[in-house]
């Protein structure tokens, strides 16, 4: 297992993130057990879930399972534990967004889903744009203060919420955001101009969601490719010469997808989501594929990206 600082703190987790949004709806509890027991045992210490996770009809079913878990396995004090808090959790209409109300009875909800005294990663699951950076930080910062969060992060946030949110908490003298988590994949290039380079600047791990593109790169036979998920012409053309790029080498296309971005700077590592176990154990398998710049040249070539940072990528 390959480890790096979480963003600029001085915790080290794993760069291979335990995704946990289909324990429940998708994956029953002692299969989400054994993935959860295979993880820890490949050295996975990063495993990350939210409120919201678990449907429609019973969010918080996935942190109530992650917290069976922990308090089963005996490894909480391992595990550096991440959590999201933004979502609607039910019809009452302040139970959704970032508004200190909101966050003082989230992360206690969580707390007693997770069964633990403490979130080590509290990430903002959106930027909320009816809330004030200095009541967010505020709620933050007594959580801190408090006990019951030690870090916290964001979610797809655009390059200027993350330099709106740090530079709110240098004014307060706080540590600020440490992570953001956004969609990002050979697929969805876009955070390059921005978010990258911001999350870069303020010393921020990016952690990539959705690292297969929903199934899409992980070739012919591989992931599942959801319904409302289009392929147009160019894209299906790319994803044909991914799959023989990646049978000229001998590599399977999803492991593949998910090293090219273990490759990439600035980013702290990708979420992987399993369903199964086999999903488990075919992800860790990206730490054995290293590409040189040729092959790197080559994805590059196959995927364009947006030609580097703004505005270099479209200005002079």
């Amino acid at each position: 297992m390959q480890y790096a600082q979480l963003g600029r703190s001085g915790a080290r987790v794993s760069r291979l993130v335990l995704g946990t949004m289909n324990f429940g709806p998708h994956t029953d509890e002692a299969d989400a057990f054994a993935i959860m027991d295979r993880a820890f045992d490949e050295g996975i210490n990063f495993f990350d879930t939210a409120n919201v996770y678990g449907g429609a009809e019973h969010r918080g079913w996935t942190e109530e399972i992650v917290g069976r878990w922990l308090a089963k396995s005996g490894h909480r004090d391992e595990i550096v534990l991440a959590t999201k808090v933004f979502g609607k959790m039910s019809e009452r209409i302040n139970d959704r967004g970032l508004s200190a109300f909101n966050i003082r009875r989230a992360v206690e909800d969580s707390l007693r889903r997770l069964g633990t005294d403490h979130i080590d990663l509290y990430q903002m699951h959106h930027v909320d744009r009816d809330t004030g950076w200095d009541e967010i930080w505020q709620a933050m910062d007594v959580l801190v203060t408090q006990g019951k969060i030690t870090y916290v992060g964001s979610s797809n946030f655009a390059g200027w919420h993350i330099a709106q949110g740090s530079e709110a908490a240098r004014a307060r003298h706080g540590l600020g955001l440490v992570t953001e988590q956004s969609l990002y994949n050979l697929l969805a290039r876009d955070i390059e101009l921005e978010v990258l380079p911001a999350a870069q600047h303020y010393g921020l791990g990016v952690i990539a969601w959705s690292p297969l593109a929903s199934g899409r790169l992980g070739g012919s036979s591989g992931g599942v490719r959801r319904a409302g998920y289009k392929v147009d012409d160019a894209k299906a053309a790319a994803l044909a010469k991914w799959e023989d790029f990646c049978a000229e080498r001998e590599l399977r296309p999803g492991e593949a997808a998910l090293a090219w971005l273990l490759h990439r700077p600035g980013v702290l590592g990708p979420i992987v989501g399993p369903r199964t176990l086999d999903q488990l154990i075919s992800a860790l398998s990206a730490f054995d594929i290293t590409f040189g710049e040729e092959a790197l040249a080559r994805i590059d070539e196959i995927f364009p990206g947006p030609g580097g940072p703004a505005s270099e990528a479209y200005a002079w």
